[in-house]
């Protein structure tokens, strides 16, 4: 089963800076199924320009769930899946992946993704055979930094390269 995930922050690396929020989106022709998390800051440092895309104020961000909390929810959303197998996907895999990993090992000791993730961006250029191809284009819902909505939007998109390129999403 892809979920799509969308992580925003408060900084470039996890552990040294905290993320603000997540969500997640099964991908699937409803995209009905979604999680949405708040964290509270880790971290003493952080840096305005990350903070305010998230469109959060560090007094705000000062106030959300408690870390382990909130991780532990989202494995327990992810385990009431009953999926075979979880697939971690999105636009930008190298920055949501590190931080949805780093917290989830360092607060659980565990990752029900497991080791790997996949990246939307590689696979759209793979599927169009062209290195500057972007599938931005093929999302309905508006990108607007809400990580939920941003989430729906390139999970549109993934199914919409599925439907277009006959890309199996179809777990084995």
């Amino acid at each position: 089963m892809y979920i799509m995930v969308d992580v925003e922050s408060d900084g470039p690396i996890p552990g040294d800076y905290s993320m603000v929020c997540f969500g997640a989106v099964v991908v699937e022709p409803s995209l009905s199924r979604t999680f949405y998390g708040r964290i509270r800051p880790i971290s003493d440092q952080w840096l305005p320009e990350a903070l305010a895309i998230s469109g959060f104020s560090r007094q705000q961000t000062l106030t959300f769930d408690e870390p382990a909390e909130v991780m532990e929810t989202f494995e327990k959303w992810l385990a009431s899946l009953q999926a075979r197998r979880l697939v971690f996907i999105s636009d930008n895999n190298g920055y949501d992946w590190s931080f949805i990993n780093w917290y989830f090992h360092h607060y659980l000791r565990r990752n029900p993704f497991g080791f790997s993730s996949q990246n939307l961006n590689s696979l759209y250029k793979g599927l169009a055979k062209n290195e500057v191809a972007s599938f931005k284009s093929l999302r309905r819902t508006e990108h607007t930094h809400h990580p939920v909505d941003d989430a729906r939007g390139n999970a549109e998109a993934l199914l919409a390269m599925a439907e277009q390129h006959g890309l199996s999403l179809a777990m084995k």
